[in-house]
């Protein structure tokens, strides 16, 4: 621990020295069986003579704080029992009235329930470990000499420029390497972006319901937002508001709903944005896995007016333990993009954007894909088997082509707090929809992972989920 003198302070050195370990032990910040620092090591640093720092240890020896041992040094003993540990400091700084009202979403993170129907969770069984850790060891090789540089803030050109080629297979969209913004995931993207795009006061557009970040981050930075319906196609475009310079939608899997924004639709809010100027960020959060029909065509691609903005992110193909996305923007919010990264905290890791990199052009991660489609495909029909399979059903499941969650519509009651203790009792852990609506008077029902439970517990969730619906 680090020790420190004030040459103003009436006590003696060797007090204060006493004074400083004797509190450390007494807190807890020096734990039965940890080491003091030899004494001509703390000598030497605080720059005073050694014998003033053995008169502090042998204080502490002779009161039964610690234990010189032989060719161990002085050792704090286990009967030191620490206090309550160090007390909450004061402080005359309080947060603003802004960031006040932000509350974190989600279910607690150490929860290990035995049904797990988060939505947004994915089944970490799948992560290719191996080939993750294969290429994490040859970025690590590439990277030796360069350690010393925080390298671009809108990521490595070769990892831009690999998901310039997947995005183009995968997604059939067009662009170049210095269109790719690399970021912590889609949220990240959609902060950047509002920054670069809004002043304080302007109008935002969002789903409603929607997913509840989304909203807390553009209110923390000043923006009006406002909630605009959906239905079972998607964003309601007539209901945009007029004032609007920037629209947040998930087209391909509207979350929670799970509805596909129609063509019709597509080209409406396009045509919209483009008298506008306004932008939409079109979050592609979790296409990469459906079940039924065919794809529709990505608004970034069937924009003519360079206003849409279009983010994708690896939480749902790979780990959201990775903070790994992208961003693939106009080329004229490219410098202004660049430099907001650089300020706010200067890119994804080099390491990491070099071993995805390494995943992509290897080919690893269209295989892992192709393994993940599979078993979620699986566990899709699985969960709408077993919904099917219960006797006058409570739930009523919205349609769901895609993604790792769908909706279930249920009675109004119970409410929240009734649900968490209910589940929680039934060893399960669920999503609110009534927590996704912001704007209007919320649904009750439930929105349902599939993505973390194995395949074969999903009928005996399905049926005790029922069962809290008497």
């Amino acid at each position: 621990m680090e020790l420190f003198l004030d040459t103003d302070d009436e006590r003696a050195l060797s007090t204060q020295l006493y004074d400083q370990i004797r509190a450390a032990i007494g807190d807890g910040r020096l734990p039965p069986g940890g080491r003091l620092q030899p004494s001509r090591v703390v000598a030497h640093e605080l720059g005073i003579a050694r014998s003033t720092v053995t008169d502090a240890y042998a204080r502490l020896t002779a009161e039964g704080y610690v234990e010189g041992r032989r060719g161990g040094g002085s050792i704090v003993l286990d009967h030191a029992a620490p206090g309550p540990g160090p007390s909450e400091a004061p402080t005359a700084l309080a947060p603003s009235a802004t960031a006040a009202a932000v509350r974190r979403y989600g279910v607690a993170l150490e929860s290990h329930p035995r049904y797990d129907l988060t939505a947004g969770r994915v089944d970490t069984r799948l992560f290719p470990l191996a080939d993750w850790r294969r290429c994490t060891n040859r970025a690590l090789t590439r990277l030796a000499r360069d350690f010393g540089y925080y390298g671009d803030p809108a990521g490595s050109i070769e990892l831009r420029r690999a998901l310039t080629h997947w995005v183009a297979r995968s997604r059939g969209i067009a662009g170049t390497a210095d269109q790719i913004v690399v970021t912590h995931g889609a949220g990240h993207a959609a902060h950047l972006l509002a920054r670069v795009l809004l002043t304080p006061g302007d109008v935002a557009a969002v789903e409603e319901p929607g997913y509840p970040p989304i909203t807390t981050m553009l209110r923390s930075l000043g923006a009006e937002v406002v909630g605009v319906p959906v239905d079972e196609h998607g964003l309601i475009v007539d209901a945009l508001p007029d004032a609007a310079r920037l629209v947040h939608v998930t087209p391909s899997h509207q979350y929670p709903l799970g509805a596909v924004l129609s063509r019709q639709r597509r080209l409406a809010l396009l045509r919209w944005a483009g008298r506008r100027g306004a932008a939409v960020i079109e979050d592609d959060y979790d296409s990469e896995f459906r079940y039924l029909n065919r794809p529709l065509e990505p608004l970034h691609r069937l924009d003519r007016d360079g206003v849409v903005v279009y983010v994708g992110t690896f939480s749902k193909m790979l780990s959201p333990a990775l903070r790994l996305g992208f961003a693939v923007v106009p080329p004229g919010l490219v410098p202004a993009i660049t430099a907001m990264q650089q300020a706010v905290d200067f890119g994804v890791p080099a390491v990491t954007a070099q071993a995805l990199r390494t995943f992509i052009e290897d080919g690893y991660l269209d295989r892992h894909l192709r393994r993940a489609r599979k078993v979620y495909a699986r566990r899709h029909r699985a969960v709408g088997a077993a919904l099917a399979a219960l006797p006058d059903s409570p739930l009523t499941p919205l349609p769901s082509q895609a993604g790792l969650h769908l909706t279930l519509l249920t009675p109004r009651t119970p409410d929240d707090q009734e649900l968490g203790v209910r589940s929680t009792r039934h060893g399960l852990q669920l999503s609110s929809l009534r927590r996704t609506y912001q704007h209007s008077p919320p649904r009750a029902g439930v929105v349902l992972g599939f993505g973390a439970i194995p395949t074969a517990d999903i009928p005996d969730a399905i049926g005790l989920l029922a069962s809290l619906y008497p």
